[in-house]
């Protein structure tokens, strides 16, 4: 089932990305019955609420990632974070529920659906919901994001690819 803050959301990715990124949630909505929802959990991430959610690398609080603003492809647009909502509201991030009783677990039947996108999974590096498709590394991005190459009239910085 179509999610009404996942489909919002999807309006935060890079706009190079929108449309096939609309098209992964479709696909992933369609391989589910109507009580498993996927949520688009986070999107576009200022460079403020990056250093925020850095915040338990350096001070109190749990470590949420490694990435300073700048360091996260989400500061561009370029990254999704996801949870599955079974029963409209029992929120999980488990990797071995098999809701749909398909005998694939419904977090590797999302993760199949992104890189059959071409996007890459957060695994290797511990971050299970996480997915990113990006056109050049972090750094790159970080030098045009600093040269202020923004594209005009978008609601977020883009940056102009």
């Amino acid at each position: 089932m179509e999610d009404k803050i996942t489909l919002e959301r999807i309006k935060e990715i890079h706009p190079s990305l929108r449309d096939e990124l609309g098209r992964v949630y479709s696909e992933i909505c369609n391989s589910f019955p109507p009580n498993v929802t996927v949520r688009f959990t986070q999107v576009y991430r200022t460079f403020k609420e990056q250093d925020l959610t850095f915040k338990g690398r350096t001070a109190a609080g749990k470590k949420v990632t490694n990435a300073k603003a700048g360091q996260s492809y989400h500061n561009y647009g370029f990254a999704v974070d996801f949870c599955i909502i079974y029963n409209g509201n029992e929120v999980s991030w488990n990797r071995t529920k098999d809701y749909d009783r398909d005998l694939v677990p419904d977090w590797i039947e999302v993760v199949k659906i992104f890189q059959s996108y071409g996007w890459k999974w957060g695994a290797k590096f511990n971050d299970y919901p996480h997915f990113e498709k990006t056109p050049m590394n972090w750094k790159s991005l970080l030098k045009l994001y600093n040269s202020k190459q923004f594209i005009p009239g978008e609601r977020l910085r883009y940056i102009k690819l």
